[in-house]
């Protein structure tokens, strides 16, 4: 038996993807291994959304150099290996192989190869691939991935993803289906349906909300969840089915990248501010105390002071719970690279910082309010930090519950005792006791 040592980078996707890479090289006889150092096969699997990203993955190249020795495989996969091809085999002489995602299936025969001193690149792009016959290789636990489609056709002028990914593609409902059942079957309670933009998910037949209803009717599924969807995907036939599902969680991750309108023009967004609020009303008149995070640029080039003060304003308005922030990443193959008026890092940087304070300052205001209140929680891992349990609320707020290990994959009714501001602190409650919240 072989050793495979995988690092993984970025988004859930990838996280799936090893997975399925797992499960492609356990057919060749390849074993997973926790250790670098005793691996027959090193390999990072990357992301290539921003350039930190890909600088960190080229620094731990360097470091996972010093593990090869006679016969050992040293690779790089998934989006930052699609992006650059055979230049990373240029520019780092001890790279043996580079595949991006849609060839992980040439990954038994590439190692046998470079095992024997060929160095390959394999970027081709199948728009057929879904991984579908490929068992995938999953640590236990009470929530997994499902990846229920790949590729994008958005092609945002700031995103490197159609670049990386591919077109668009969706899987077929019933494979879909045939992979909750069998998560199911397993222990599994809680599923998060994977896409680039994935509420636009439809495989020719099934659309999306047919999907969450037959997804969240699956026997032994108690929640499901989806990331990342498209703002304007959410059709009324989407909403219904969220609010009729019961097993479909009380929270969306919804992307805005900006409040200002010129700035979603140049970024390609297919809407205004106004339509990404109505759709925000919308969710929230259908599901009365839903969860809202998102995803926001600053310093996009030609940025002004006021457009960045729209930015401020819709999180304001939106009511976001929580947000994920970003400085502007130049990626090269995407269209924003040609875009004038470049935004000073500096510039970018203050602004950065002020968008943090506000998000950070909602998201106390939001959740102080919240303690007290009672909920059902999902006990997922330990907590980085201590003897703690880390669970999660169906609404997606983490809560550190003082419980042992065992209790992993259970659902307990916790009242929420305190907050830092973002992670909660939990006691569990008896029944008799508890009365649960009505929102999330």
């Amino acid at each position: 038996m072989k050793r495979v040592y995988i690092e993984t980078y970025g988004c859930q996707m990838n996280v799936a993807d090893t997975e399925l890479i797992l499960g492609l090289l356990a057919g060749g006889g390849f074993v997973p291994t926790p250790s670098p150092e005793d691996a027959d096969v090193l390999l990072l699997n990357t992301c290539a959304v921003r350039d930190n990203a890909e600088q960190r993955v080229i620094g731990r190249m360097g470091e996972l150099q010093r593990f090869k020795r006679e016969g050992t495989v040293l690779g790089v996969v998934g989006c930052m290996a699609q992006r650059l091809g055979p230049v990373l085999l240029e520019r780092v002489p001890k790279v043996d192989l580079v595949v991006g995602p849609d060839g992980y299936r040439s990954l038994p025969g590439l190692i046998g190869h470079a095992c024997q001193g060929e160095r390959a690149a394999e970027t081709e792009f199948r728009s057929w691939e879904h991984y579908e016959d490929v068992p995938p290789v999953r640590p236990a636990s009470p929530t997994q991935f499902v990846t229920v489609q790949r590729g994008c056709d958005y092609k945002c002028t700031f995103c490197i993803v159609p670049y990386t990914r591919g077109p668009e593609r969706s899987r077929n409902l019933d494979d879909v289906l045939r992979e909750v059942r069998a998560l199911a079957g397993q222990g599994t309670t809680e599923v998060t349906l994977l896409g680039q933009t994935v509420n636009s998910y439809h495989d020719g037949t099934h659309d999306f909300a047919d999907l969450l209803r037959a997804a969240g009717a699956v026997s032994g599924i108690r929640r499901i969840r989806f990331t990342s969807p498209y703002p304007t995907d959410f059709t009324d036939r989407v909403i219904e089915a969220m609010a009729e599902t019961a097993t479909v969680c009380e929270h969306v991750h919804l992307p805005a990248q900006s409040g200002s309108n010129p700035v979603l023009r140049r970024m390609l967004r297919r809407y205004t501010r106004e339509a990404y609020l109505e759709v925000v009303a919308r969710l929230r008149s259908a599901i009365p105390g839903i969860t809202l995070t998102t995803d926001l640029i600053v310093g996009f080039p030609g940025e002004t002071e006021d457009q960045f003060q729209e930015t401020l304003s819709l999180v304001e308005e939106a009511g976001f719970d929580d947000a994920y922030t970003f400085s502007y990443s130049l990626r090269e193959g995407t269209p924003a690279v040609k875009l004038s008026d470049r935004i000073p890092e500096q510039v970018a940087s203050e602004r950065l910082s002020r968008l943090i304070e506000l998000v950070r300052g909602q998201a106390r205001a939001r959740n102080f309010p919240r303690i007290g209140s009672v909920h059902e929680v999902l006990v997922e891992r330990p907590a980085r930090r201590g003897d703690l349990m880390l669970g999660r609320t169906r609404g997606n707020h983490m809560v550190l519950l003082d419980l042992p290990a065992s209790a992993i994959g259970e659902y307990h009714r916790v009242r929420l005792a305190g907050t830092t501001g973002s992670t909660f602190t939990g006691t569990r409650v008896t029944p008799e006791l508890a009365v649960l919240s009505s929102g999330p």
